[in-house]
């Protein structure tokens, strides 16, 4: 019988150690062959282009912004046009009360050109996350996870809810570093096993107490949504968002094979300038859309206000900040994309590029960002006294 046992047991082990190694060799052969086809080791804007995806098509009622009257009669400041060159700016937009005001494309690109938006896919799966609640397929923020992925139904998992995963309080076992090819962002980022690797991450530490930016957990948070809508998100920003909005173009939302076509739900949302300032506006709005009601109200002020004392610029989804006093919410991702939002001023400025700033992109409010803030609201200022 003690015989028995140790087969059993070295066995195991082998059977254990063989399931690892073809994770491993499985990753691997992804890296490989998406290092080979893209020529580099980084992330770029341009990757919809590599990678498979999800057509979100443009709205069946598709509505241009208005354009203000004074349509860039105001040119970029020196510093401005100086950073844009610095880090890659393709599209910077200034919109104030709800018309566009300033609008530059660079390096090829126009109004129509995708763009990866990195982690503004973020603030779009919270929007999701609203219209689940508004639609009764969530009963809350504080909906447990385990309810609808066993695998989260146990231990500390078991307290874990929708609101801790999108106010980033998860607690999961997740290191968000987006140098290390083999580490688990960027597994998440080319591998093509998705689900599989966001429900072996355990959970650690209690959810709920604290903010720790994880991109795994708004992939969780996607995967509780679909099982508990039975319907992809991207589906439903189709027919929550996307369309009533009025999107002018198709969207992309690259998942991580063709065959599960499941979305990478916390980054990799492509679209436009003009289109990603939708949800800016719908935010503004609380919720509001020509006269209809999109998400609630409430539900947008409590997301876009910081959950945590200790973490004032974090809500659910969005970052959260002051600029002069000012007042504004954000939705933000990697290489410097932005839609900053500032609802008393009702103004918004949207940028989107291949760079930023390397020394303080680790900040909560970088270099680059400050930069556009201020010569944003310095050209402004020639136009409007209240800004």
């Amino acid at each position: 019988m003690k015989k028995r046992t140790i087969i059993l047991f070295i066995c195991s082990i082998f059977i254990c150690l063989g399931i690892i190694f073809k994770s491993e060799t499985v990753y691997l052969y992804d890296l490989v062959k998406i290092i080979v086809k893209i020529k580099r080791t980084t992330a770029d804007i341009t990757d919809y282009k590599y990678f498979d995806n999800i057509t979100i098509p443009k709205s069946k009622n598709p509505k241009s912004w208005s354009i203000h009257d004074s349509y860039n009669n105001v040119n970029p400041t020196e510093k401005l046009d100086s950073i844009h060159s610095e880090l890659g700016t393709v599209a910077f937009l200034i919109i104030k009360n709800d018309s566009i005001w300033h609008e530059k494309y660079y390096e090829g690109y126009n109004e129509n050109s995708l763009s990866n938006s990195f982690s503004i896919s973020k603030s779009i799966v919270a929007a999701i996350m609203g219209r689940a609640i508004m639609e009764g397929y969530l009963s809350g923020l504080d909906q447990k996870v385990g309810d609808f992925i066993p695998e989260f139904s146990s231990g500390l998992a078991s307290n874990l809810t929708v609101g801790d995963l999108s106010s980033m309080s998860s607690g999961m076992k997740w290191t968000e570093d987006y140098k290390n090819i083999f580490g688990v962002t960027a597994r998440a980022y080319v591998g093509t096993g998705l689900e599989e690797l966001i429900k072996s991450r355990p959970i650690i530490s209690e959810p709920g107490k604290s903010f720790k930016y994880l991109s795994g957990d708004t992939q969780l948070l996607a995967m509780t949504i679909e099982k508990a809508t039975g319907r992809k998100i991207s589906d439903l920003v189709y027919e929550w968002f996307w369309d009533p909005m009025g999107a002018e173009n198709d969207a992309l939302w690259q998942v991580d094979n063709a065959k599960t076509n499941m979305e990478k739900a916390y980054c990799c949302f492509n679209s436009n300038a003009r289109d990603f300032a939708r949800f800016g506006k719908l935010f503004k709005d609380n919720g509001y859309w020509d006269g209809e009601t999109l998400l609630d109200s409430s539900f947008t002020r409590k997301v876009t206000s910081p959950r945590f004392k200790e973490s004032p610029h974090y809500g659910y989804g969005f970052w959260i900040g002051k600029y002069n006093s000012m007042d504004f919410f954000a939705m933000r991702g990697h290489l410097g994309q932005h839609v900053f939002v500032f609802p008393d001023q009702n103004i918004m400025i949207v940028r989107l590029g291949k760079r930023q700033d390397k020394k303080t992109e680790r900040e909560i409010y970088p270099r680059d960002q400050q930069v556009y803030l201020e010569e944003a609201f310095n050209m402004l200022k020639i136009y409007f006294d209240e800004v």
